[in-house]
């Protein structure tokens, strides 16, 4: 009578030790895939907020360039008004 009882005790104990096993090893699974997706979102998150910086930090240069040309501009045609009249070309002049 003992013997059965017996039996059935280490069975369910081998069942529950390789249930736990399985399930360890699936939880090891889905860990090893969250963090996979963990790094590729972190990823793209780094490139999008650096490429926005970028993008920022070029259109500074940008208008930076523009308002230096536009400064030139402004300041050549200030000196062609200072030279009166004997500065400025007539329509029929050619350059």
């Amino acid at each position: 009578m003992n013997e059965p009882l017996q039996i059935i005790v280490t069975a369910s104990g081998l069942v529950s030790g390789l249930i736990s096993a399985y399930i360890t090893l699936l939880n090891r699974a889905l860990l090893a895939e969250v963090r996979q997706e963990l790094a590729e979102l972190e990823v793209r998150i780094v490139n999008r907020i650096n490429g926005t910086y970028l993008r920022a930090q070029e259109a500074a240069v940008r208008e930076q360039a523009m308002k230096e040309r536009i400064e030139r501009l402004a300041g050549r045609l200030e000196e062609r008004n200072a030279a009166g009249p004997a500065g400025k070309r007539r329509e029929g002049d050619k350059a």
